[in-house]
């Protein structure tokens, strides 16, 4: 796991280079300016690791209450064989370690930058709502995987897709599997994350960011299928988590904001001063 921090400490640096154009380790100035100058924000910061906290312990919490729910079935029921066929479509030797790449790494890569980004670009608008975003797509989705838990597709027989995560990563089981629970898929997070970095960085104007967080979101939400991990349904499940959440973040970050400390408001999509 050292080696996937290192990595990923790495590639949040360029991700904040390249989204906006100025020096990465600027952003750690910034974000004590940030927690020195703003109380909202250090409460902002502090809630959004206590949720994360929460997400940790999940499975404790799970198995605490003793549910023996599972829905699973009820699930392929809807969907069929959608996961098995466009698997069978896609499967590449060649760009399985791509997805794998994108799934382990920039999920929370992006989701670090944008931080950087909105620091650096000095929208703190956005800064916040990718705050809130982040609380609400949590403390939204840690209920349903209490209460209404699906297993992985992959796991599931009647299904028939493969792990393919394993081709690349054999060790995942191990090494992951501790931190995320087998029936923890609806609504998916990976979509739900990825397309909320995505909406936040259409709504702030940023082009370059725009274009990167849409990639990664594209294709992460393709290699949740590709893998065999998520069911249609929970992508469905995490675009509207993460539609939602982004619309309710951004009007509290405005809220939030809406003092003397709120001057700097929303750029205009049609404009990039980058």
């Amino acid at each position: 796991m050292n080696y996937i921090m290192l990595y990923t400490v790495i590639i949040v640096t360029v991700l904040m280079w390249l989204g906006a154009r100025r020096n990465p380790l600027l952003a750690f100035v910034e974000i004590g300016r940030e927690l020195v100058r703003s109380y909202k924000f250090l409460l902002l910061v502090a809630g959004m690791f206590g949720v994360l906290a929460v997400n940790k312990y999940e499975l404790q919490i799970e198995k605490k209450l003793h549910i023996t729910s599972d829905y699973t079935s009820f699930v392929f029921g809807l969907e069929g064989h959608f996961v098995r066929d466009l698997q069978h479509l896609f499967f590449a030797p060649w760009l399985t370690p791509i997805i794998v790449f994108f799934y382990i790494f920039m999920l929370q890569a992006v989701l670090a930058a944008s931080l950087g980004v909105y620091l650096l670009d000095k929208n703190r608008v956005m800064l916040y709502a990718t705050c809130y975003a982040i609380i609400l797509n949590y403390a939204i989705a840690i209920p349903f995987y209490l209460y209404f838990p699906v297993n992985e597709v992959w796991s599931y027989v009647p299904a028939g897709v493969r792990f393919t995560m394993l081709d690349v990563f054999p060790r995942f089981e191990q090494e992951y599997r501790p931190l995320s629970g087998l029936d923890n898929c609806f609504p998916s997070l990976h979509t739900a994350i990825s397309v909320s970095t995505a909406l936040l960085a259409f709504r702030s104007g940023n082009r370059r960011w725009m274009a990167i967080t849409t990639v990664s979101a594209v294709t992460i939400v393709f290699g949740i299928f590709y893998l065999g991990i998520h069911w249609l349904t929970d992508m469905l499940g995490g675009t509207l988590l993460a539609v939602l959440s982004t619309t309710v973040a951004v009007q509290l970050a405005k809220l939030t904001l809406r003092s003397g400390e709120g001057r700097l408001t929303l750029r205009s999509r049609a404009t990039d001063t980058h």
